[in-house]
């Protein structure tokens, strides 16, 4: 099982709300250095001391570092975060880290960003962050773009949440073809060659 994998483990949380076109969600740019350099992603980081408790599920540890990671960077307090999915990295990724992807509602607007860890941050529909990262005026990677992808399928806050009763489990496999590579999923491929990204589910 995926959960035997002994590699770091993140916690990330889709952070939503209701606006006044349809569902936001939070999305914050990192600096241009570090992991996920320049791109847009969802508040969250790696599971620290702090987060572990005796006993505990991995997935209960990493919601805990979401809740922590979520309040440091960009200063919103979330409670029980529901499951959305998991991400496991494929073999050949450089740098191999499990993160368990959390989907949960805010009415605050107020954010309070962490300078070293923030550049940008900023309340936007999804399908409006998908059309960025089309234009190729944001960078947004496979889970995040798999993510909002999914998220801008509901018209309301509370269709979003209830769909995610059921996680999704995403073991990733890289292959490469003439157009560049194919991230693929059970049921699923992404295929990254060109802008925009293709999504092709079986």
């Amino acid at each position: 099982m995926d959960d035997d994998d002994p590699i770091p483990v993140a916690g990330t949380v889709v952070v939503i709300r209701s606006g006044s076109r349809g569902v936001e969600v939070l999305l914050m740019r990192r600096p241009d250095r570090g992991s996920f350099s320049g791109a847009w992603v969802f508040p969250g980081g790696r599971i620290e001391d702090v987060d572990h408790r005796p006993g505990a599920r991995e997935v209960d540890d990493a919601r805990r570092a979401g809740i922590r990671e979520t309040r440091e960077e960009v200063g919103l307090e979330i409670a029980e975060p529901v499951v959305l999915s998991r991400w496991q990295p494929p073999p050949e990724a450089p740098v191999r880290i499990r993160t368990w992807f959390f989907i949960a509602e805010t009415s605050s607007s107020e954010l309070r960003t962490s300078p070293d860890e923030v550049v940008d941050a900023r309340w936007i529909r999804p399908a409006d962050a998908l059309a960025a990262h089309a234009s190729g005026d944001w960078t947004l990677y496979p889970p995040t773009w798999v993510t909002l992808d999914r998220l801008s399928r509901f018209d309301t806050v509370a269709d979003a949440v209830a769909a995610s009763g059921i996680p999704g489990l995403f073991s990733t496999r890289v292959t490469p073809s003439p157009a560049g590579p194919v991230f693929e999923w059970e049921g699923m491929r992404l295929h990254t060659g060109t802008l925009p990204w293709r999504l092709v589910e079986d």
